[in-house]
């Protein structure tokens, strides 16, 4: 059930999301007492917003209301009722942003510090602008419950701000099979959803980065972001080193992967330091490095728009003969022949 870089049992999910998914549990005719119970979660644990839960109770609880519910779109409902405050300084320190490009940077950097267990990055690829989800989390039934919860709540905060133009020009792409019933998927998204798409992203134009924050405070944003740097210490006590590289690995999109110094720099050691820190996990930095490429290359492989070469060259091969030899050792087939078998129009 664990992500990598972290255990289950350490409390590292707030409380208060566990209170707002009982709440809509409750609403749909589910008593608080059995699914708190069955999660292993007292209900004292509930009353205040600065207490956490571990990711273990917190998973058993989005599974249990998921299965009593027999609702597969819960989880857009739930991402709804996570309005921007129920995140605290993060969704204070981004939208006190200058811009739309600087309050993505902020809920980039800070995002695990609410689901420790997903990743958001952002990248621009030619006109549009990229906000990409990706789950470290092994529960396979609560998959399209976690995309859901992430990419509801941030529509929801989009709607907020901007309204509907965002999505001018724009789209969802969901790495889901679409559903039976797509109407709660529409409601939320329009027309511009599309399912099977190698990857869950939000993409816009890429012009609306240095469209203005209409909550603009420096000051605002100095002091949330503070908070922030204070959260994201605690994050990091109980995360791996191998995580926190993955973490910056993942962090820039550019075909060049950060090199080892580079990471050391970010983190604040040597690279010597960094080298045996790993060690001492088991892991070798190269090895974090081609996890990174593997994972990248079955999201791009997934697009038929892109030639095998382009690929190549994405990934940052500057021949296209060591990215096959590269996938043949990550998949034991060629890359054609992968996409063949597993990729999604």
């Amino acid at each position: 059930m664990n992500a990598p870089g972290f255990t289950g049992h350490l409390p590292v999910i707030r409380a208060h999301y566990a209170d707002i998914l009982c709440q809509l549990a409750e609403d749909r005719g589910l008593p608080r007492p059995g699914l708190l119970a069955a999660a292993g979660i007292r209900p004292s644990m509930l009353g205040h917003p600065d207490n956490f839960i571990t990711v273990d109770q917190f998973s058993q609880l989005c599974l249990e209301v998921l299965q009593r519910s027999e609702d597969p779109a819960l989880g857009l409902e739930y991402g709804k009722r996570l309005k921007f405050t129920t995140h605290g300084s993060l969704a204070q320190a981004a939208i006190s942003c200058d811009t739309l490009e600087q309050a993505l940077s902020v809920l980039i950097k800070y995002f695990q510090i609410r689901f420790v267990y997903m990743r958001l990055s952002f990248f621009v690829e030619d006109a549009e602008a990229v906000i990409q989800l990706d789950l470290n989390h092994s529960v396979e039934a609560l998959y399209r419950f976690n995309v859901d919860v992430v990419m509801a709540s941030l529509m929801d905060v989009n709607l907020l701000l901007f309204g509907r133009r965002l999505f001018e020009g724009g789209h969802c792409r969901l790495d889901l099979p679409e559903p039976e019933d797509v109407a709660p998927y529409r409601q939320l998204f329009g027309d511009q959803i599309r399912f099977g798409g190698g990857a869950n992203q939000l993409r816009f134009r890429r012009d609306f980065l240095t469209s203005p924050m209409s909550l603009s405070n420096p000051v605002t944003r100095r002091i949330a972001e503070a908070q922030c740097r204070e959260e994201m210490r605690f994050i990091e006590g109980v995360t791996s080193v191998a995580e926190r590289v993955t973490r910056l690995l993942e962090a820039g999109r550019s075909p060049q992967l950060p090199t080892l110094e580079e990471v050391a720099g970010r983190l604040q050691v040597s690279a010597r330091t960094l080298r045996r820190q790993l060690a001492a996990e088991g892991v070798r930095f190269q090895q974090l490095q081609e996890a990174l490429r593997h994972r990248r290359a079955m999201e791009l492989l997934r697009r038929p728009e892109l030639s095998i070469d382009e690929i190549a060259d994405l990934l940052g091969y500057s021949d296209p003969s060591n990215f096959g030899r590269a996938f043949r050792k990550w998949e034991r087939v060629a890359p054609s022949a992968w996409r063949r078998t597993h990729g999604k129009a």
